[in-house]
């Protein structure tokens, strides 16, 4: 208590017990980065609430709708890095129009008038254009980091204009974006002399490049540890890269091949021995990506620098079985694995005799024809449940699977925190026993105790709903596809967890009874998207009117339902809850309740 007392001083002036107290909790909230964390903390009382704001620096906004950007910088006045987040998650660009909103704009704007000193900005959905980039590079004078992820609206010259106005910036990695070809020559924008530049990745870019412009910020950036390019660049020119570049930790190869790489004309034995060379030479190199239009041939070349490998990324090359499984033989200390299912049963066999310490697997499928099967089945995944038992996260697309597979996953990877498991296909049983899929999914949420992320498919009844509702008492999120009984389903889901913050439905039999059974639950939840489903206008409307906060929008892209012209059936809802009301900027599709 002494520490307390009127006789404690800063620059020699008695403070007060109330000053002493607010002085430890900015100490206490030093040790707090999680945002959720410092939320809660900010929820004590309104001296904690105002301590956080004065002393955060970050602010993360999973929803560009749920609060107003004014809002935002009326109660942080420090911020030096935001992450803002558009588009729901399960609405990817196939599903929802470029039209639907989530734009940067209005956001920029005020954020440039507040926060000048602003260094890091993460975009993700978002719709982001060349003028908003230009807000960014000309106003935020210490700018250094930038990622936009599944954003579109903007082009090369928009990214020009960043390369040659941010002259501190460290980051910059364009992921999955759709980036417009302005031919602009936006790598030579880059200023002359050496760069801060940490890392640098543009492999979604879908136009050509000037490789000498590339080369010579390569060369001028001691800093690189990452750099991602994409399939302009050929594989003799990316050896070039790699010379000049050892120190990299990160490398995305773009394509894979000696396309047209008039800069290095040497024959394929000398190429592939020039480029196992420079991988060899790479001694920082632990994660690998790319390989997009691969040419087999050169794969031994990539064997030098398998042993050190924690994480590699082979989403979109076209491997077949026998080459990957030359590759990961080497890979040993893999703890990330991203792969489409070409590999086959066969090569998650492989992976889990080699890659003892994996913790992420990731297998994508090459196409989704609903065909009686596919590459990759139970006999894949019972492989990975018994050679990787360390693994953490799981995202499995396949044709067919069995409980006995997922119920072995349950039992030998118990540390799951992540567990989506995708079948493609409609309401498809287990094709062993032709059971629902219902003991599987039961025996993940009861045996995996971290479990915050789950997503189910195939033919589920009542009971895998209900033992989610019994026994996922920590997920946070959930994606339904494909599946599903009668609304009591969803109703045990909702009644029985309570820290959900986002559930996804799509194409499965629940309606209004279901979506009223979470009325207790809306409030603290993130968003809830249902497509596809048996809800209907009137429910829709029962809900915004009895939960003030929650915005109800409502898609109706096909006016007929599947009860004819006068159906009340809603194709798409997405409820999010909001300190704003409703938007403004709401196409003519999208309906506010």
């Amino acid at each position: 208590m002494s520490d307390l007392t009127p006789t404690t001083l800063r620059n020699n002036v008695p403070l007060s017990p109330d000053e002493v107290l607010e002085i430890a909790l900015e100490s206490v909230l030093e040790f707090l980065p999680c945002q959720r964390d410092r939320n809660a903390f900010s929820l004590v009382n309104k001296s904690w609430n105002r301590i956080e704001a004065e002393t955060r620096f970050e602010v993360v906004i999973g929803n560009c709708y749920s609060i107003s950007p004014q809002r935002v910088v009326n109660r942080f006045k420090a911020i030096k890095s935001v992450v803002l987040k558009g588009k729901p998650r399960f609405a990817d660009f196939s599903l929802l129009p470029p039209d639907w909103g989530a734009r940067f704009s209005p956001w920029v704007v005020v954020l440039s008038g507040a926060y000048r000193g602003l260094e890091k900005l993460c975009l993700k959905r978002m719709y982001v254009s060349n003028d908003d980039l230009v807000v960014v590079a000309n106003t935020f004078v210490g700018f250094k980091e930038i990622r936009l992820v599944c954003c579109e609206g903007f082009g090369t010259s928009g990214l020009a204009v960043l390369a040659g106005k941010c002259r501190q910036l460290r980051v910059l990695e364009l992921i999955e974006d759709e980036v417009a070809d302005d031919e602009e020559d936006w790598i030579s924008f880059f200023p002359g002399g050496a760069t801060c530049l940490e890392s640098l990745m543009f492999d979604c870019v879908e136009c050509p490049l000037n490789f000498n412009a590339l080369e010579k910020l390569v060369a001028r950036s001691p800093s690189l540890k990452k750099l991602r390019v994409n399939r302009y660049v050929s594989l003799g020119q990316l050896r070039h890269l790699m010379i000049i570049a050892p120190q990299l930790t990160h490398l995305g190869t773009g394509s894979y091949g000696p396309l047209e790489d008039l800069e290095d004309p040497l024959p394929a034995n000398e190429l592939r021995d020039h480029v196992s060379s420079a991988f060899a030479a790479s001694k920082s190199l632990v994660c690998l990506s790319g390989f997009r239009e691969i040419v087999p041939y050169f794969l031994p070349a990539v064997y030098p620098v398998c042993a050190n490998l924690t994480s590699l990324n082979l989403s979109y090359a076209n491997i077949l079985v026998e080459e990957f499984k030359q590759v990961i033989s080497h890979c040993h200390k893999l703890q990330i694995l991203w792969v489409l299912d070409l590999i086959s049963d066969g090569g998650l066999v492989a992976v889990a005799a080699t890659c003892k310490d994996l913790q992420e697997l990731r297998v994508f499928p090459m196409d989704t024809i609903e065909d009686n099967a596919g590459p990759v089945s139970d006999v894949g995944l019972h492989a990975i449940a018994e050679g990787c038992k360390k693994l953490q996260s799981i995202l499995f697309f396949c044709q067919q699977m069995t409980n006995a597979a997922v119920i072995s996953m349950s039992i030998n990877c118990p540390d799951l925190i992540v567990f989506r498991l995708c079948i493609i296909g409609r309401y498809r049983p287990d094709h062993s026993t032709g059971e629902p899929m219902d003991e599987g999914f039961g025996a993940i949420v009861k045996n995996c105790k971290k479990l915050t992320r789950l997503a189910v498919s195939g033919l589920l009844t009542d009971r895998a709903f209900s033992y989610i509702g019994q026994y996922g008492k920590l997920l946070r999120t959930l994606s339904v596809a494909f599946a599903g009984d009668s609304d009591m389903g969803l109703t045990y889901v909702l009644e029985g967890c309570p820290k959900l913050e986002k559930l996804e439905i799509r194409d499965s039999p629940f309606g209004d009874i279901a979506l009223r059974s979470g009325m207790h639950q809306y409030h603290n939840m993130r968003f809830l998207w249902m497509s596809t489903c048996k809800v209907t206008r009137q429910g829709c409307r029962e809900i915004a009117r009895q939960i003030p906060g929650v915005i109800v929008e409502i898609f109706n892209w096909n006016q007929v339902g599947e009860e004819g012209e006068n159906s009340d059936l809603v194709d798409t809802l997405y409820m999010y809850r909001s300190l704003e009301g409703p938007r403004a900027d709401a196409p003519r599709f999208v309906n506010i309740l």
